[in-house]
C-alpha cells in the first residue's frame, strides 16, 4: 500500500492474497489504511462455493458489488441472486452471508463502512482452515472484528439445496 497525497493506493500485484480450494481473497485496504472510512477486499469464489456464513456487524454496512458471475446474498430473511454489475448494501445488525450461485462462479468487491480492521480476521480464518487455529479462537474474536455469527435457517436451506456448496475463506 502506498500513499499519494493522503490517498491510499494498492496495486493488484501488492495485495495480500489468501487462497483456498474454493475461494481467493485479495486483501485490498484495511481500516487503518483509510483512516477508518472503510475496509475492502475482493473475493473470487469457485462454482457454487460459500463465501461467508451468516453473521452481522453491529456498526458497519457491508456492500457487495458483483464484478463477474453470480452470487447469492442473504440479507435478513431474504436471499437475492446478483449478477455482474449488481450491488447490495446490508446495514448494521442485519444477518447476511454470501456464496457463488449454484452453477456459477462469483467475483465480488466487498466494502465495509465505516471500516473495521479485518485483515487479521481473514488471516485467522485461513489459519483455521489449515488447522493452525481453533474454532474457539474464531468465536472469541467476534467482538474484536465485529463479526457476530448467527444461525439462519433460510440460508441453511438455500445452501443445502445447492449441490456444490464448499467452504470459503
Amino acid at each position: 500500500m502506498s500513499l499519494i497525497a493522503e490517498t491510499a493506493v494498492v496495486r493488484e500485484v501488492d495485495a495480500e492474497t489468501i487462497v483456498s480450494a474454493t475461494a481467493t481473497g485479495r486483501l485490498l485496504l484495511d481500516s487503518s489504511d483509510t483512516g477508518g472510512a472503510l475496509s475492502t477486499l475482493r473475493m473470487t469464489l469457485t462454482e457454487g462455493a460459500d463465501g461467508a456464513v451468516p453473521h452481522h456487524h453491529t456498526t458497519s454496512t457491508e456492500l457487495f458489488y458483483i464484478l463477474d458471475g453470480k452470487a447469492r446474498i442473504l440479507a435478513g430473511e431474504e436471499i437475492v441472486t446478483l449478477g455482474a454489475g449488481d450491488v447490495a448494501a446490508v446495514p448494521p445488525m442485519t444477518p447476511h452471508a454470501f456464496a457463488a450461485a449454484p452453477g456459477h462462479t462469483a467475483d465480488l468487491l466487498i466494502v465495509v463502512a465505516p471500516g473495521i480492521q479485518r485483515f487479521e480476521y481473514f488471516r485467522l480464518l485461513d489459519r483455521l482452515r489449515r488447522g493452525e487455529a481453533t474454532l474457539e479462537e474464531l468465536l472469541a474474536s467476534q467482538e474484536l472484528y465485529d463479526n457476530h455469527f448467527l444461525d439462519s435457517p433460510v440460508w441453511t436451506r438455500d445452501r443445502q439445496a445447492s449441490t456444490n456448496g464448499g467452504g470459503g475463506l
